[in-house]
């Protein structure tokens, strides 16, 4: 067998594993991963409506820190980063060698999971790191990132214009997400057909904009830091979600959005059921 023939005979056995049960497996799990964040983010975003945070941070590290200290707590949050590792190694496969579908190897879809594997590659390290001993993962650090790379950004020439168009790509990212949902594109990777009636009713109201609606505000504040030229503008997770119950419709903003959030981690355990993968 020559060099090509080798690498053929290995690029279709990567690809066999890529479609196994293995990677299929690992997908799921990162479901389930994704959806356990989120709906702790939505219980502490609820609590913080209610008054009743305990100084919690609405992000991960808030999330990570409210898993802790359930009983066994270490242990699932190993569970939970093997699991964000698994939804990793699945994009990773996606981008490799194409997504489910007849346009699943377009170039633009395979540089989409390339891009989500490199953000849930770093969030499952850092939830790993969390549960080893750094606690610079964890509560408000989030917030403090996102502060201290705006303001050195901001000092660049043009630094203004970069923070900017970063602000207007999340705005844009958030209402792609809020639209999908709107059209129900999701129904389109999901195997509908093995639901039952309630079932789908239940995806359709847990495949809600929650998710969007958080990432389009975050994007807005980062516009404004931009206009204003002020870094203490720009608003990591917990900041843009405390910011909701500010408004002159009080903490019944941040409720509804903390309930949008919990539903986007069911929908998310739904995505772990019946996801095409």
């Amino acid at each position: 067998m020559g060099f090509d023939g080798a690498v053929r005979n290995g690029t279709g056995r990567a690809r066999r594993v890529a479609r196994g049960r293995v990677v299929e497996v690992a997908a799921r799990a990162g479901f389930v991963a994704r959806g356990a964040i989120y709906v702790l983010v939505g219980v502490v975003a609820l609590r913080i409506a209610l008054s009743d945070d305990g100084g919690k941070q609405a992000d991960r590290g808030g999330a990570l820190t409210e898993l802790a200290q359930k009983p066994f707590g270490e242990a699932l949050l190993w569970l939970l980063g093997l699991g964000l590792v698994g939804m990793a190694l699945w994009l990773l496969s996606e981008a490799l060698f194409g997504q489910v579908g007849p346009e699943g190897r377009k170039p633009g879809k395979r540089l989409l999971s390339a891009g989500r594997f490199v953000f849930y590659g770093v969030v499952s390290y850092l939830v790993l790191a969390y549960v080893t001993g750094d606690k610079g993962s964890g509560s408000g650090s989030s917030d403090r990132q996102v502060d201290d790379a705006t303001a050195t950004v901001l000092d660049w020439q043009g630094g203004q214009w970069i923070v900017g168009a970063a602000g207007l790509g999340v705005v844009a990212a958030g209402l792609w997400m809020i639209g999908r949902a709107a059209l129900r594109k999701y129904r389109r990777r999901l195997r509908m057909g093995e639901m039952s009636a309630p079932a789908r009713r239940g995806v359709d109201v847990l495949g809600g904009c929650g998710r969007g609606c958080a990432f389009a505000a975050a994007g807005a504040f980062l516009l404004v830091a931009a206009v204003r030229h002020e870094p203490g503008e720009a608003k990591g997770v917990d900041d843009t979600l405390r910011s909701f119950s500010h408004t002159a419709a009080g903490p019944w903003l941040l409720v509804a959005l903390a309930v949008a959030l919990m539903a986007f981690g069911g929908f998310s355990w739904a995505n772990a059921r019946w996801r095409k993968v």
